[in-house]
């Protein structure tokens, strides 16, 4: 169960995590009654993320334009959710923007602190950043300060972030949570931190030791999701032929907003576990996860192209890479088996790039014959990793691979067309 976000800060209230000054309100005419003083920002209380992007987080100057954008926002549709209550926030002056997390990781059974010097909606700025921490032992708040050291912070900066970190963590253990987020962590120019943004994730199992997280789900429609299953953003158009797949909500939907403005015809997106999960290459959970999102997209009859967008780090991008080719040489029926000969004449050149290699590669790792009119063109776009002979093996199937999230989604959309 995803709490929203007002839900998250009162939380972080009682743990003692800085928040800023808010009202809540069910229906525009609340604003006449506002104590807050202007600007402040109104903001969409659904359970998805992208909601600055689709304009459900807006900043107004005074109560007439509050109200005008209160009614907006209360019939704008986010990922196929209308918000029944807004939240009226104080603005903030942020300098700099941290994003914070600490994860239950199920693969490591361990908690994990994640922590980026770079905050906000830019997905790609934020994973690029992403440091790292697995709590192998009692927690102390060594981890959270070596969170802090690694996300490279210095001063007085060090101790208010790992203090803030220290309290996540409480709060997970005590409430039986999945995931604790900042995105943003605001920091102003005087130093002081601010949790501009929450999200908590409650473990459904845990429900019956926690009644004042249990009373928040009758207002919270949730269906639990099988582990081994991506999750669906309820974004789908029948007449769409582009299928989407990520490992994050927030890179979902700025991959959704980008295929939108190009043009482009979505027909459905899934996201499978991001995070910590794919920085454990030998983690079950999200391979299956991956596996079951490739066979719900490439099996569905409209999609004619799936564009995939993971980002993560090098290890697991490869890890996701060689789930992909698995899965479509199996789907093909092309799975290349590497004879005793073969193996006797395998290059034995370091240089795995040379000309020689290439060519063994392509000899005898590249199926020599597939149905292309059976699968969808992919569309692949993993950011690190080596993958060239991932690469090869799918040479004569129809696979693109592109760096470049911009090409990757005009690619897709060229071939849609």
């Amino acid at each position: 169960m995803d709490l929203l976000e007002y839900q998250a800060k009162a939380l972080f209230r009682e743990i003692g995590i800085p928040v800023l000054p808010s009202q809540c309100m069910d229906h525009p005419r609340d604003l006449k009654q506002l104590d807050i003083p202007y600007p402040v920002v109104l903001k969409s209380q659904v359970p998805k993320g992208g909601r600055g992007r689709a304009g459900g987080i807006r900043t107004v100057e005074n109560t007439i334009d509050a109200i005008a954008t209160a009614r907006a926002i209360f019939n704008l549709s986010i990922l196929g959710k209308y918000p029944k209550v807004l939240l009226a926030e104080a603005h903030y002056d942020a300098e700099k923007e941290f994003y914070l997390a600490v994860i239950l990781d199920y693969a490591l059974k361990r908690p994990v602190l994640l922590g980026s010097c770079q905050g906000g909606i830019h997905v790609e700025g934020v994973m690029a950043q992403m440091q790292r921490v697995v709590v192998e032992e009692d927690f102390s708040p060594f981890y959270a300060r070596r969170l802090a050291f690694k996300m490279g912070l210095q001063g007085h900066l060090i101790e208010s972030v790992s203090d803030i970190v220290q309290k996540m963590y409480q709060l997970l253990i005590q409430k039986d949570l999945d995931l604790v987020e900042i995105n943003p962590l605001g920091v102003s120019a005087s130093g002081e931190v601010m949790a501009l943004d929450g999200k908590i994730a409650v473990n459904d199992h845990a429900l019956g030791r926690q009644s004042e997280l249990a009373n928040l789900s009758s207002s919270l429609t949730h269906t639990p999701q099988p582990a081994d299953q991506p999750t669906d953003l309820q974004w789908t158009d029948s007449e769409g032929n582009i299928g989407i797949l990520c490992n994050s909500p927030c890179l979902a939907a700025a991959t959704l907003d980008l295929v939108y403005k190009a043009k482009g015809k979505p027909a459905s997106c899934l996201i499978v576990d991001g995070y910590a999960s794919w920085d454990v290459p030998s983690a079950a959970s999200p391979i299956q996860q991956l596996q079951n999102a490739l066979q719900q997209l490439t099996d569905t009859q409209n999609i004619q192209v799936v564009l995939v967008n993971i980002l993560s780090n090098a290890a697991a991008s490869e890890a996701v890479a060689e789930v992909i080719a698995n899965y479509l040489l199996s789907k093909s029926g092309n799975i290349p088996n590497v004879s005793e000969v073969e193996r006797g004449e395998r290059p034995t050149t370091g240089n795995s790039r040379s000309r020689d290699s290439r060519n063994y590669r392509r000899r005898h790792l590249t199926p020599k014959s597939v149905s292309k009119t059976e699968l969808p063109h992919l569309v692949i776009r993993l950011a690190n990793g080596k993958l060239d002979i991932t690469q090869d093996r799918l040479a004569a199937l129809p696979v693109h691979w592109i760096g470049n999230l911009d090409q990757a989604v005009a690619q897709a959309i060229s071939l849609a067309r």
